[in-house]
């Protein structure tokens, strides 16, 4: 069989393309990962003509990414002699993009193996390129988008090889595969699923001669893989085996954990929902499309049920289930296992090459279906108009297509959808603001006496994209701030931007000035810093102002800072920050600051709403070996070994070092420490650090550490007053590492446990903690367990672990009288509020935590408390009760003593007015969910007017406002209608999702 030639069609189609893509080239900026993507084919490339510390001499992880696709650019761009940014970079983006059409021109090859229909094929390959996120991915994507690539190339060689069943088939699918699997781990999906296909196929066949084939064209498949994927890594050559392991431990285990937004809540990249990649892929591609691949898996699901000898009896309806497969699986695999997404779902736009072929499915068996010519053009119309709605919202919003959203998402209210999704793809709509700014010289402000010394790098890369005048006009005054508001810049305030890019009128990227830095530095002349510390602090009217004197150059670089703002009201807390009790910003100072004159400068701003107050921490240089090793030296002969964990904890005069031999890479990439620190006495705090409790700080690798070829060493700079214990350890992607909690003077006699019996507000923790048990009454048992005593709730965990109090209490007081509640609360029915165990209400008792919270002085009928995790993800516990359980001992009592007129979950009682519902044994999880209840009258006359229509009055209702919990029982009494009643449908319910139980029974009443 002769292969197949591409039609003039298809070649028309991507000879439009080409001329569209060399068009709208410049318009694409240069993104965070394309420079260090670059510097994965040059540090190979060393290490391949013999720079034996090509690889020591860069990150960890560059050794670890395959180059089957840098590789290619990089000798490309030398061989033509690129040596200016922007020429290496529109460079690789023409290539990176003439790759993507190369995919299209697969996917049309692909549709004419399937259908044998030219028309179908081009429909593939105008659906694989047109939509919208990967289309604008093409250009600057040099990881994602050739990994799609040669997706759909392995899907071509797949059908190649299944179809004409021959070793040299099977051995170049080898290659292709190996190929996929070296550019993204991701690729074993085909590794080990084809070879599946051929075991089932196995399995099915007769003979020996025929299973021998079989066997032998796995070989011929896997044994290509292998040496491909081996070939293009050349890290494994030196030692295979070990360094294979090293290989899939490191990209197994991501380092790198972002929080993203998502439904208007933030979440670590390891903790998203199940429904993330789900959600993302039908809310970022174009309806259009998506109709029609959910149709074409429909019909390829239909068809293995209609099929007479199996699904493998048809090579057509066998390779669409290959396909389904190939985009279902990893759908649920990455959904089930939290793998580490982010970015929306880029890491995953290799689903597009099945789903694409999917969606034709749907259309030819669609036309197979229709026997008259005007309805099968009808359908040809319908794509049509499709593939130009496609088109058009390209169109639209370029060259932001990488923010395309359908129309799913409410994309008309301003701002709205930045504040519920991740927009943008980290710099790439820089170029814009910068050629804003080039276009627009009267906007620049006019600094020349702070020039600038550092300059971000894809910002600086974005300025080499501009065209020569363009980059003179913007190169006269650098010290224009970019500032992306991509993610959630709560503190971008409008008043101070230059320029936003928006898309669907939400900000993509702001430009906003940087203040000039020596007025700041005057404003502070003559003042006392409000705090006294690596900087000097001073709060400005809108900003903070950090100065330091003398001061040089590389702190100013490589100094990061975290700014903690309380608010004065918790509801002026974005969405995304409910349940917490301050906004997080961190700040590098290479953007907010300057070297000069001796002195680093610079100015933090503040949220636009009033704030309450300010924690900052430090985030200083790295240390270099020399430094590192002279700190360990001085610890082992100096200090004083503290402590023994998975590293060796010394305490010197002014530091505690931590040194861990030997030490790998692996363990280094977490080398992120908490340090927390419990003083002697309160007094010795800084007063502005008085609220803290213990005083809270952290040491990054990337600041205070050094990884050397023999240890790992890390720097703590003590604080100036007597320190009585701490407690540190490691956090990872997982959760807690390690932990040890030492005195800072073992021979003395003060313990970590016997810190702090005085509460913040001064009241007494021990006694509190004496009254809740002998003279209160116990409400709540969960991670806390919740008394009521004396005009207050107290929080009580015995053996209490101190990272279990770092996440913010709520509390929601439910009044028994809405109208006791203030106004602007009566609407939502109780009160909420917020605390912070540490800073506000919390000590430590013994091993024991304490946290007494005053209740208002209205009547309360219950409450629902628990603690809240950062960043969205849920609660770490929950628990609701009513605040008096006596009254439903008695109806507990009383309902013993009668049958019920049903039994469920709950066995429920009628009364004359009433009813009771009662459970025992019973827990509170068992009455966390609403329970619903819809009386039916025995006339509808009876009901209210806006009831009448459904012929039932709902009467749903929380059991901790109508019941109670209490010695191991559970009872709610709930009170009837006072008109005839019939029947009762009645159980428990979770809003949205399910019911837990229902019972149903008639009253007669």
């Amino acid at each position: 069989m002769r292969p197949l030639a591409p039609q003039w069609g298809a070649l028309l189609a991507l000879a439009l393309f080409l001329v569209v893509g060399l068009a709208v080239l410049n318009d694409y900026g240069v993104t965070y990962d394309e420079s260090p993507q670059r510097t994965i084919a040059a540090t190979n490339i060393g290490y391949l003509r013999g720079w034996n510390d090509a690889f020591a001499a860069e990150p960890f992880w560059i050794r670890l990414y395959g180059i089957a696709f840098e590789a290619p650019l990089f000798i490309a761009d030398r061989a033509f002699s690129l040596d200016d940014t922007r020429g290496i970079m529109l460079f690789r983006h023409l290539i990176t993009h003439l790759a993507f059409l190369s995919g299209g021109l697969f996917a049309y090859l692909l549709s004419h193996r399937l259908f044998n229909n030219k028309s179908l094929a081009l429909l593939a390959m105008l659906i694989f390129l047109l939509h919208p996120r990967l289309y604008a991915h093409s250009f600057f994507n040099t990881k994602d988008v050739p990994f799609l690539v040669m997706f759909i190339v392995a899907l071509y060689l797949t059908h190649r090889a299944f179809k004409r069943d021959t070793l040299p088939a099977y051995v170049l699918l080898g290659v292709g595969v190996g190929v996929l699997v070296n550019i993204r781990v991701m690729g074993i999906i085909l590794a080990a699923g084809i070879p599946s296909l051929r075991a089932l196929d196995f399995i099915v066949a007769q003979g020996w001669d025929a299973r021998k084939r079989i066997l032998v064209s796995i070989a011929a498949f896997g044994l290509p893989v292998g040496l491909a994927f081996f070939a293009l890594l050349p890290y494994l050559w030196a030692d295979p085996v070990g360094r294979i392991v090293e290989w899939w431990s490191a990209l197994s285990d991501h380092s790198f954990v972002p929080q993203e937004l998502f439904r208007g809540m933030l979440y670590w990249s390891v903790n998203f929902p199940i429904e993330y990649l789900p959600v993302w892929f039908s809310i970022t591609s174009p309806p259009f499309a998506l109709a029609l691949g959910l149709a074409g898996s429909v019909a390829v699901l239909a068809g293995r049920s209609r099929a007479r000898r199996g699904a493998l009896g048809s090579a057509r309806l066998r390779f669409g289930l290959f396909l389904l497969g190939c985009f279902a699986l990893p759908v649920l695999a990455v959904s089930l296992s939290n793998s580490n997404l982010y970015n929306g779902w880029r890491q995953m736009y290799f689903l597009w090459a099945p789903f694409a072929l999917l969606a034709v499915y749907g259309v030819e068996r669609l036309l197979s279906a229709l026997r008259r010519p005007r309805l099968r053009a009808a359908v040809y119309g319908a794509a049509g108009a499709g593939l130009a709605a496609m088109l058009i919202s390209m169109a639209l919003i370029h060259p932001n297509q990488q923010v395309y959203f359908n129309f799913s998402v409410d994309r008309v209210a301003p701002e709205r959808l930045r504040m519920q999704y991740e927009m943008g793809y980290w710099t790439h709509p820089a170029l814009q603001a910068l050629q804003w700014l080039a276009d627009n010289p009267h906007a620049l402000p006019d600094n020349p006496s702070v020039p600038p010394h550092f300059i971000q790098r894809t910002t600086a890369e974005n300025i080499e994209m501009l065209p020569d005048a363009a980059r003179a006009r913007i190169e006269k005054n650098m010290s224009v701030d970019i500032v992306q508001t991509i993610m959630r810049n709560a503190w971008s305030r409008s008043d101070r931007a230059l320029r936003r890019v928006r898309v669907y009128e939400n900000t993509i990227i702001a430009i906003e000035p940087k203040p000039d830095l020596q007025a700041v530095y005057e404003a502070t002349l003559g003042r006392v810093p409000d705090v006294d510390s690596a900087f000097d602090v001073h709060l400005l009217d809108d900003a903070v102002a950090l100065v330091m004197e003398p001061c040089v150059p590389s702190f100013i670089a490589q100094s990061n800072v975290t700014v903690r703002a309380a608010p004065v009201n918790l509801a002026d807390l974005p969405p995304h920050r409910e349940g917490e009790t301050d906004e997080v910003r961190n700040f590098a100072l290479v953007r907010h600051g300057e070297f000069f004159n001796g002195k680093c400068v610079a100015s933090l701003p503040l949220p636009g709403y009033p704030v309450a107050d300010i924690a900052l921490d430090w985030a200083v240089p790295l240390l270099d070996h020399d430094d590192a090793r002279e700190a360990m030296r001085r610890a082992r002969t100096d200090g004083r070994l503290l402590a023994r964990a998975a590293y060796d904890i010394y305490i010197t005069n002014d530091e505690l070092v931590y040194v861990k031999e030997p030490c790998s890479p692996n363990a280094a990439k977490t080398l992120f420490f908490f340090v927390h620190i419990h003083p002697r006495s309160e007094d010795d705090l800084p007063e502005d650090q008085r609220r803290e409790r213990p005083e809270r700080r952290y040491v990054k690798r990337n600041h205070h550490g050094a990884l050397l070829p023999e240890a790992c060493v890390a720097l703590f700079p003590l604080p100036d007053y007597p320190v009585a214990t701490f407690q540190t350890g490691q956090r990872g992607e997982d959760g807690l590492l390690w932990d040890a909690s030492f005195s800072a003077n073992p021979d003395g006699e003060i313990a970590w446990s016997e810190w702090s019996p005085q509460l913040p507000d001064g009241g007494d923790a021990p006694d509190a903690m004496r009254r809740a048990k002998e003279e209160g009454r116990l409400l709540a048992r969960s991670f806390y367990d919740v008394y009521l005593a004396d005009g207050e709730l107290v929080y009580i965990q015995e053996n209490c672990d101190p990272l279990q109090t770092e996440h913010s209490f709520f509390l929601d007081i439910y009044p028994r009288r809405v109208t006791d509640l203030p106004e602007d609360r009566r609407a939502r029915g109780f009160e909420r509020s917020w605390f912070a165990f540490h800073r506000q209400r919390g000590a430590f008792v013994g091993d024991a935590c304490v946290a007494p919270f005053p209740l208002p002085d209205y009547p309360v009928a219950g409450f629902r408390t628990g603690q809240r995790i950062g960043g969205g993800n849920g609660n770490l516990w929950r628990a609701a009760f009513s605040a008096n359980p006596e009254p439903y001992r008695a109806v507990h009592r009383a309902a013993a003593s009668s049958e019920p007129a049903a039994r469920s979950v709950f066995d429920i009682h009628v009364s004359d007015d009433a009813l009771v519902y009662v459970k025992e044994p019973c827990e509170q999880a068992d009455t966390e969910a609403r329970f619903f209840l819809h009386v039916v009258p025995r006339s509808e006359d009876d009901l209210p007017e806006d009831r009448r229509e459904y012929g039932f009055n709902g009467l749903d209702f929380d059991f901790f406002l109508s019941g109670a919990w209490f010695d191991g029982k559970c009872a709610a009494r709930v009170a009837l209608p006072d008109y005839p009643v019939a029947s009762i449908r009645t159980g428990q319910h979770i809003s949205g999702e399910r019911e837990i139980w229902r019972a149903e029974f008639a009253v007669g009443r």
